[in-house]
């Protein structure tokens, strides 16, 4: 009897250590190897990085700053990203991310609003994005995404929500052809800056649908 109860004890404790998973001490990121104790910043910003983001970036979740700008890294966000709760910035713009965003970014505690501690501008991330970021996804290239998502409209080849856009600044940025009439759909628009591009045509009478604009 006391034969099987060990027998059954070992297998049990043998499945336990299987099931658990096992946090490592340290992890690989592009070649060089951090410690996931005392790893809090990560500034890689414009240091040719390219490839994926590697899942096992959610390990460090000491991280407070996270950099990734100006590099050319490619594939999705991993959903790992959002194991990083301690995070006060993110920085992911201008590189060749593609995808969805996964939802686990609202687990950040992140000012999405600001664009100075999150930033995910110029990439190829399609729509829908999450709810917590809303409409601060500058410059995102969507021409190899799937068809316009209900609840959004194409402005230059950008998605912007009908609900959540409230603003859009869009001056000086190289704009050609004419102001799409489907401008007209973002109802809730208070803020419009095209000034200073090479926009051709009349204005569409479209326009008049924003009645919130305050500027």
């Amino acid at each position: 009897m006391i034969r099987h109860f060990t027998l059954l004890l070992f297998i049990g404790l043998a499945f336990w250590s299987c099931e658990e998973e096992t946090i490592p001490t340290e992890v690989s990121l592009w070649g060089e190897v951090y410690s996931v104790e005392s790893t809090t910043e990560l500034d890689l910003r414009n240091n040719q990085l390219t490839g994926p983001i590697p899942p096992e970036i959610g390990y460090l979740t000491n991280l407070t700053y996270l950099d990734l700008r100006y590099n050319q890294l490619t594939g999705t966000i991993p959903s790992e990203i959002g194991n990083l709760t301690n995070l006060t910035l993110l920085r992911l713009e201008n590189n060749q991310l593609t995808g969805e965003i996964p939802e686990s970014i609202c687990d950040l505690n992140l000012k999405f609003w600001i664009g100075i501690n999150f930033n995910v501008n110029n990439n190829q991330l399609c729509p829908p994005y999450p709810s917590c970021i809303g409409v601060y996804l500058g410059g995102q290239d969507i021409s190899d995404c799937d068809t316009l998502p209900p609840g959004y409209v194409n402005l230059w080849d950008n998605f912007y929500s009908i609900e959540n856009t409230t603003s859009l600044d869009l001056g000086n940025i190289g704009l050609t052809g004419e102001i799409p009439p489907e401008i007209g759909n973002l109802t809730n628009l208070t803020h419009l800056d095209l000034l200073d591009n090479e926009l051709t045509g009349s204005i569409p009478s479209e326009i008049g649908n924003l009645t919130n604009l305050t500027l």
